[in-house]
């Protein structure tokens, strides 16, 4: 019994033992076999531009609508660039994982380790996982946001630790190569509603995002930004609601302004009736207003109006 508890004690220690272990070969292997910084640039820009697809999953963008109705962009390298980087970086220890979960949140962590610069950084990334109405997700939803947070809290603590001067040429020239040119626009604009077709966003939301009056008029800006928003959804940077409500109609003016309008018309004409000014002028003025009060509905001056009819007709 005694022996049990004992290596049952053992075994934390052993397991920590056997990390360092490895951690430290890990650490002599990444001095002996320094990374090129110019083999790190020629394979991060052959796997982020290897295809279109693969370079339009390298950035995000997010658009943001202050409280004056203007709109601006949040870009930066998305979690597959961050993974393209890492792999072609070298020598360099990531991985993610969960570390709390509540009532309301859940956090991850991402731990990044340059083993050859001795170089570590640990993000925390907390998401909620209840809805508006405060109702907790049901569980295959908590799981899609556990690893959307584990996904980002490693992007952020790999371009923590990996100076993101190193990545910038490649994360332009995924944009480039994602956008493409006026030639292959209208591939490009068609392929973009197709996608977010598949995410049920229909081409009127996509117009009314982009500010446009056609798909014609959607041009290399907008695919850019297009591209961008699409991924940060995948990422889990922000969701198919923030991003394409409808926005808040303009308020209508008053009925009151209306009304108080054609009030001051059935004043003048009934001054002119009753100032005996003639029958002509009479019908004249109550034709000009009579489509006004039909269209305002209001019953009280329709009653009006044909009152009036009858007393012109009588004079």
């Amino acid at each position: 019994m005694s022996t049990e508890i004992m290596n049952v004690e053992a075994q934390p220690m052993a397991i920590a033992e056997l990390n360092r272990s490895e951690i430290d070969m890990q650490v002599s292997t990444a001095k002996k076999y320094p990374r090129s910084l110019e083999k790190f640039r020629q394979n991060a820009l052959s796997m982020a531009t290897i295809d279109k697809e693969t370079a339009a999953s390298c950035f995000y963008k997010l658009k943001r609508t202050s409280k004056e109705g203007g709109s601006s962009f949040i870009e930066g390298p998305s979690v597959r660039l961050a993974e393209i980087i890492a792999s072609s970086w070298g020598n360099l220890r990531f991985g993610a994982r969960i570390i709390s979960e509540d009532s309301r949140f859940v956090t991850a962590q991402g731990i990044a380790y340059d083993l050859e610069r001795n170089v570590s950084n640990s993000i925390e990334v907390s998401r909620r996982i209840t809805t508006k109405d405060g109702k907790r997700f049901g569980d295959d939803m908590i799981a899609v946001t556990k690893n959307a947070a584990c996904a980002i809290a490693l992007r952020n603590a790999i371009f923590k630790t990996v100076p993101f001067t190193y990545a910038k040429q490649v994360f332009e020239q995924a944009k480039k190569t994602a956008i493409g040119d006026v030639k292959t626009i209208t591939e490009r604009r068609a392929s973009m509603i197709e996608a977010f077709k598949k995410m049920r966003v229909t081409t009127e939301q996509i117009l009314d995002w982009c500010e446009k009056p056609s798909v014609e008029d959607i041009g290399l800006t907008e695919i850019e930004d297009l591209l961008g928003v699409f991924q940060a959804i995948k990422d889990g940077d922000t969701t198919i609601e923030e991003q394409f409500r409808p926005k808040p109609k303009a308020p209508e003016l008053p009925a009151q302004q209306n009304e108080l309008t054609m009030r001051q018309k059935f004043e003048q004409a009934k001054a002119i009736l009753f100032g005996k000014k003639g029958k002509t002028a009479v019908e004249a003025i109550l034709s000009c207003i009579e489509k006004d009060i039909n269209d305002h509905n209001d019953a009280e001056l329709q009653d009006l109006i044909e009152k009036m009819k009858v007393a012109t007709n009588a004079a």
